[in-house]
């Protein structure tokens, strides 16, 4: 039993009101917070095969929302395959996007195909300063990213179209309160670039992967586990993204959530399940797969593909 089961016990799904899927781990870009380990030497991608036997399955479900992220998803070659095939099914979509890659080659015309399938655009941006972005994500990535939400912005996104930017702090720490990033972020990006949004998203850095590969390096990983451990908000646990999503990995694994798939904390039936391998009618109350890891989603206002998910943080200070 790991330290998060002895704190709050055994928790189980609700509904799943989002299929979230993993499409690989390519990406343009190489982050020191990600927990995917993504970059652009990865192989693992999503194959055309597998995104029919996950849309079939889709089809037999009343689930509303498909969030498609990665690796910067949009890299893998049937990305458009896949949205239009969710599109004839009448669901909601995000795209988690890194903005950067819009300047790849054969990619100039992405923010027209996702205006046009009004998509939701989830965007990375973990601050409004050029220093914090380009430490955390690579030399010049703030520089393409303000000109990517610009375009999106001429596109009608942030007013016609869901625009979300998303926080990840620079570093061993929690986020600061998400309602005051928000509007530091709104005014900051408002006056000095002339973008607008809709939300912003605060999310917590996983010790999983890279981020934790440079916990071991700077010799805090100890001490960032304590960090959240000793920030742990019950008031989260109700929000979990766990408890709503289903997240599926590039070959069609079904896992609780991105995380434990990063872990690879698969379902399991006497061998590990793949999606078209699940009844539908079976994924409700099913107990959920836990680790020291999912501390960092209960930690202070708590942390969940959307955001914080606690409106009163935990009382616990951090540094």
């Amino acid at each position: 039993m790991n330290r998060f089961e002895q704190r709050v016990g055994e928790l189980r799904r609700g509904k799943s009101e989002i299929l979230q899927i993993n499409v690989g781990k390519l990406c343009n870009q190489t982050c020191g917070h990600c927990h995917v380990n993504a970059g652009p030497g990865r192989k693992e991608v999503m194959t055309r095969e597998t995104i029919d036997r996950i849309v079939d399955w889709l089809a037999q479900t009343d689930i509303p929302k498909v969030d498609i992220t990665g690796g910067a998803p949009e890299i893998i070659p049937d990305f458009r395959y896949l949205v239009e095939r969710v599109k004839t099914l009448d669901r909601h979509i995000m795209d988690r996007c890194n903005l950067t890659i819009f300047f790849e080659a054969g990619h100039e015309d992405l923010p027209e195909f996702l205006a046009q399938h009004e998509i939701e655009v989830i965007a990375s941006l973990p601050c409004y300063s050029a220093k914090n972005v380009d430490a955390q994500r690579g030399n010049g990535v703030f520089d393409k990213s303000i000109r990517a939400l610009q375009w999106l912005n001429r596109l009608g996104y942030g007013t016609r179209l869901p625009l979300n930017l998303v926080y990840n702090p620079v570093g061993a720490i929690l986020p600061g309160p998400q309602t005051e990033l928000e509007a530091d972020y709104h005014t900051e990006l408002k006056a000095h670039f002339g973008i607008i949004f809709n939300r912003l998203y605060t999310i917590t850095n996983m010790p999983i992967s890279r981020f934790a590969a440079w916990l071991h390096r700077e010799g805090k990983h100890d001490e960032y586990m304590q960090l959240l451990v000793d920030n742990f908000n019950p008031a989260a646990l109700d929000g979990l993204m766990c408890r709503q999503t289903l997240s599926i990995g590039w070959r069609g694994e079904v896992y609780d959530c991105d995380f434990n798939q990063m872990l690879d904390l698969q379902w399991q039936n006497g061998k590990p399940l793949f999606l078209w391998d699940i009844d539908p009618a079976q994924v409700e109350d099913r107990p959920i797969l836990t680790g020291d890891h999912c501390f960092g989603c209960t930690a202070g206002a708590g942390s969940s593909c959307t955001g914080a998910i606690a409106k009163i943080p935990c009382p616990a200070t951090t540094p």
